[in-house]
């Protein structure tokens, strides 16, 4: 069904469109269903999985890609059987996922967690059940099935909504899941795109204490601003596992280095304390001792994005709390420049890339 726009987007071709060669061009969108809609996009944030999935770190990338899942924009075209009662003219963004089965014998989709889904559609890189690819949002627009997209509460910027769609719900899911809140002492391993979110949402959790874990102090003062109430330095602090040992209840690793010392969080945890990973190393995880889980009845966990509920309720908290991520926003005709600066860690702490108005010349 042909439209009045154009789907374009910032494509990477192959491997080494990392290296800030992406090419700006057309691509064909997902074939259209009475459930989809179309969303002039206004906003994207970048995510460390568009590093990986440009350079091909995590395995196969279906070239041309175009990476961004942090998406927020107007929605433009609204099919017959779309859900959420989403009109043309709403505010709407979408997450790192754009499908699953959602068949009601699926025990995932059937119970809420679509985001585990055997059948999950990536909102880039991914194929639909009709063989068709998704696309994402360094681009003009994008076709997402109605279930994946969401109502952008009027309490949040656009600009501070679009990370909260992959990093904010990287890191709020597993937080409420263990329980983060009164009476619980937090860790966050890793203050960046993800950990400064984890900060964030911690204290506003209400958690007794937050604590950011990182390699030097020099994050420390932007973390305390965050909501951190003390700072581990594992580079610089002297015998820091066993001066902290036992202190923390709960700790959200986001970091995806392979060299994490992994054996020494777990000494920072409490009896029966839990220890979530999601940050996702393109190598193996460090190796450890069973003794460090089994000698304090640790649990050692992984979590992936959240569930479209999810993803509506953490919207709802963050405009409640008044939540705001530290972002710097960049025009999308940058975007070559800004993936060369996220690879770098310059981001303090999430890019977001803005296209410019209708009518203006990438």
């Amino acid at each position: 069904m042909s439209t009045p726009y154009k789907f374009q987007g910032w494509l990477g071709m192959d491997k080494d469109s990392v290296n800030g060669k992406m090419v700006w061009g057309d691509y064909e969108p997902k074939t259209w269903t009475e459930s989809d809609v179309d969303i002039k996009i206004t906003h994207c944030g970048q995510c460390g999985s568009d590093i990986h999935t440009l350079r091909a770190g995590w395995g196969y990338t279906i070239f041309p890609c175009c990476v961004g899942h942090e998406i927020v924009g107007t929605a433009v075209k609204v099919g017959s059987a779309a859900k959420k009662g989403i009109k043309v003219g709403d505010r709407v963004g979408v997450g790192a996922q754009a499908g699953s089965c959602l068949k009601p014998d699926c025990e995932d989709c059937s119970a809420g967690l679509e985001n585990y889904c055997s059948r999950m559609v990536g909102t880039y890189n991914g194929k639909y059940a009709d063989g068709s690819k998704s696309y994402g949002g360094y681009a003009k627009y994008t076709r997402v099935p109605s279930h994946f997209v969401f109502k952008i509460p009027d309490g949040i910027a656009s600009a501070d909504a679009a990370p909260m769609l992959c990093g904010g719900i990287t890191v709020y899911a597993p937080l409420t899941h263990n329980g983060c809140g009164p009476g619980k002492r937090v860790g966050i391993v890793g203050v960046g795109g993800l950990g400064h979110f984890g900060l964030l949402f911690a204290k506003a959790l209400g958690a007794d204490k937050v604590v950011a874990i990182s390699r030097t102090r020099s994050k420390e003062s932007d973390a305390k601003q965050m909501g951190a109430d003390d700072f581990i330095a594992t580079d610089e602090d002297k015998d820091w596992a066993k001066t902290h040992r036992q202190t923390l209840d709960l700790i959200v690793s986001t970091v995806s280095s392979p060299k994490m010392p992994l054996g020494q969080y777990f000494r920072l945890l409490k009896t029966q304390g839990q220890f979530i990973q999601v940050g996702a190393p393109e190598d193996k995880i460090p190796s450890f001792s069973a003794f460090a889980l089994i000698a304090k009845g640790v649990k050692f966990g992984g979590s992936s994005i959240g569930s479209p509920a999810e993803i509506d309720a953490m919207l709802k908290f963050a405009a409640e709390k008044k939540i705001k991520p530290w972002i710097v926003t960049r025009p999308m005709k940058d975007a070559n420049q800004a993936v060369l600066d996220l690879e770098d860690g310059k981001a303090r702490y999430r890019y977001v890339l803005v296209n410019e108005p209708e009518g203006a010349h990438l």
